[in-house]
């Protein structure tokens, strides 16, 4: 019997490889590998499943949940109430079993969810058509990026440096492999918008792009007619929304953009350390041949009933590899789902009460930090997030904030040098008149 019955060699095989390599046995080739087959791994003893179990919850009461925390950072995550009633809808094993919908005679209730998704997503940001999803925020856009060169024919891209930091560096990594530019537009040092000045002294005949964040990184409710009437009408326009934030604010679709992108992650989807999230992209009727994903249709069969389909599938598992849009290999579907719920659970009323207390608060905890002694950064209007002066040495406090059960506003010094002693704080629904006291002791 072979000594390792799981390598396809012969003896013989085994014997001459070894002999090229220079050592006498398998064991030879692997003595400087720390950990290998024949170690011992000291590994306890089995024990029964209860007593397992136990050991188990033991460790895990050792973490920090995030529902035993105040948060008061966002920056594109967002701490938010879910009903529970959208988890128990979106689990059902009809659902999770038929996640990725190929077969539209097995996965008529998916497709419908989905369907009903883009539906929503469309009147929230008031755009034509939407796709089944993205990954999340960051991949949607520069997803959104590669559509607008397809459609623009350009080589340059404008984005603002107000749009979230990692969602540029996801863009720069897609565009860069493609040889296209990418060119940063600088913001406002008083208001925290994109500057006007600096995006008109950018534009020229390359520009095939411009990217704006609406709300931006900082929390400031951007002017986008302003900004339109500034970008010329074959240059495309895509924005970064976020979603909960269009309850309230008017939908970009109002002011000319191309495309809409954003992360959906705030509308019934945990944290989760940061994943997964949920990319939504929406735009323009006439480019709906160049965007990436998969669209869900809505037709009858030949009796006349109602059903689902998918009617778009520009990637290269589907279409000729020449022609496809994007790479995009897959969905994030059941996460879409699960948002096309919770919108369905809210309501337009409900969404917008969650906006409204979110913004309501911010501004809240705004005026007691300035009560006791901090200034904010910026001058723009805000919806729940803002940056505000913390000093040089706040990243140490905001890590000791941990241990009092607090995750206290995002540090921007590993982000913007010139925001080397500012903070973004974030309130949503959720933060309490208790958790603000308990950040204000201790923040001073």
């Amino acid at each position: 019997m072979k000594k390792y019955p799981y390598i396809p060699h012969t003896e013989e095989d085994i014997e001459e490889m070894l002999k090229y390599i220079g050592v006498k046995s398998i064991e030879d080739l692997f003595a400087e590998v720390p950990v290998t087959i024949t170690s011992d791994l000291k590994i306890p003893e089995s024990q029964d499943e209860f007593s397992v179990k136990r050991h188990l919850e033991k460790l895990a009461s050792e973490n920090i949940s995030l529902k035993d925390l105040s948060v008061f950072m966002g920056a594109g995550v967002y701490l938010r109430y879910i009903p529970s009633v959208v988890h128990h809808i979106a689990m059902k094993p009809e659902f999770l079993t038929a996640y990725t919908p190929y077969q539209a005679e097995v996965s008529q209730g998916t497709l419908q969810a989905l369907f009903e998704y883009q539906t929503m997503i469309c009147e929230l940001t008031g755009m034509e058509v939407a796709n089944s999803s993205m990954y999340d925020g960051g991949s949607a856009t520069a997803e959104a990026v590669l559509m607008g060169l397809r459609i623009s024919k350009g080589r340059k891209v404008l984005v603002s440096k107000a749009v979230h930091p990692e969602y540029r560096i996801t863009t720069k990594t897609y565009v860069k492999a493609q040889g296209f530019e990418i060119i940063e537009v600088d913001f406002d040092k008083e208001t925290g918008e994109t500057s006007l000045d600096d995006l008109k002294s950018k534009l020229d005949e390359e520009i095939a792009v411009v990217v704006i964040q609406y709300p931006n990184f900082f929390g400031i409710v951007e002017d986008l007619e302003k900004l339109r009437n500034e970008i010329p009408e074959n240059v495309v326009f895509v924005v970064v929304a976020e979603p909960v934030s269009l309850a309230l604010l008017e939908p970009p679709g109002k002011f000319g953009v191309d495309i809409v992108v954003g992360e959906g992650q705030s509308l019934g989807l945990y944290p989760s350390f940061g994943g997964p999230g949920l990319g939504f992209f929406a735009t323009l009727e006439k480019h709906v041949r160049k965007m990436p994903g998969r669209i869900i249709g809505e037709t009858k069969d030949v009796e006349g009933k109602r059903g689902y389909v998918m009617i778009l599938q520009t990637r290269e598992q589907h279409i000729r590899r020449a022609k496809a849009t994007s790479n995009i290999c897959s969905n994030h579907a059941h996460s879409a789902l699960t948002t096309a719920v919770y919108m369905s659970v809210m309501g337009k009323e409900g969404l917008k009460e969650v906006a409204y207390r979110s913004m309501n608060t911010a501004h809240y905890l705004l005026k007691k930090l300035e009560e006791i002694g901090f200034e904010r950064r910026f001058k723009g209007p805000f919806f729940n997030e803002f940056v505000f002066k913390v000093g040089e040495n706040y990243e140490k406090k905001w890590r000791e904030m941990v241990k009092k059960k607090i995750l206290g506003p995002l540090p921007l010094a590993r982000f913007y040098k010139e925001l080397s002693d500012c903070a973004l704080a974030c309130t949503t629904e959720v933060t309490s008149s208790e958790d603000i006291e308990k950040l204000l002791e201790a923040i001073r």
